[in-house]
């Protein structure tokens, strides 16, 4: 089974999340944003970064590159995707996600571990999650903050799998980080097989990196993976 993983020029999370999921027994390839066919792929994953060094709006020049094409494509047959920080912004940007990420409430950088509750199992990222887990793991971007202009039908639809916490699960004002729509944090398709977060799953997988709880969400993916694996 292999992971495609795409690079962008300004991409600069690709080797963390690579060796993530070489830790986790998953092979990984690089597909570099020009190409144009990742159909031998089992999953895809759009890293974090500086796409295109973020210029207009994060994520929109990245979302006309020729990849993107492909990657709507799986996304319409099933193939499981997602998106991490900057990955989630170019999702939100090419449609594939609903609604927007734009800057922090404070105007600042966030570079710190938050906790996030688990709101829905049911997602390629949450799968082998339980409803209400608590997760600690690092959130680092300036434009963190999810907007949407129908956040009705984003809740209606039970699409939000992640949300801003303190480390007892309560959904605070104080525990957002970045002013997110609801405390949003991660979110789903209405298909459940692409999903997008801001913080960083693959830089909490080991306990030198203060915490292993983004294996919970990186064995999620593996497992929906695995599970469309022809």
């Amino acid at each position: 089974m292999t992971i495609a993983v795409v690079v962008f020029p300004g991409t600069n999370c690709e080797h963390d999340v690579t060796h993530a999921l070489n830790l986790l027994g998953t092979d990984t390839e690089y597909v570099w944003h020009r190409d144009v066919d990742i159909s031998g792929a089992n999953g895809i994953v759009l890293p974090g970064g500086f796409a295109h060094g973020d210029y207009l709006r994060t994520g929109a020049i990245a979302r006309l590159s020729p990849i993107m094409a492909e990657v709507e494509r799986c996304a319409t047959e099933g193939t499981p995707i997602i998106g991490i920080c900057n990955g989630f912004q170019i999702l939100c940007e090419a449609g594939i996600l609903p609604g927007a990420l734009i800057a922090n409430r404070d105007l600042k950088f966030v570079c710190k571990p938050v906790h996030v509750r688990v709101e829905s199992t049911d997602s390629v990222l949450t799968r082998a999650a339980r409803l209400g887990e608590v997760l600690r793991i690092p959130l680092n971007s300036y434009e963190g903050n999810y907007v949407t202009t129908d956040i009705d039908t984003v809740e209606a639809e039970s699409d939000v799998i992640l949300r801003y916490c303190d480390p007892s699960g309560e959904i605070t004002e104080e525990a957002n980080p970045n002013g997110s729509t609801n405390s949003i944090a991660g979110i789903t398709n209405t298909r459940r097989n692409v999903a997008g977060l801001m913080p960083h799953p693959e830089r909490a997988v080991e306990e030198i990196l203060g915490s292993t709880d983004g294996r919970t969400l990186l064995e999620s993916f593996i497992a929906s993976a695995e599970a469309v694996r022809v």
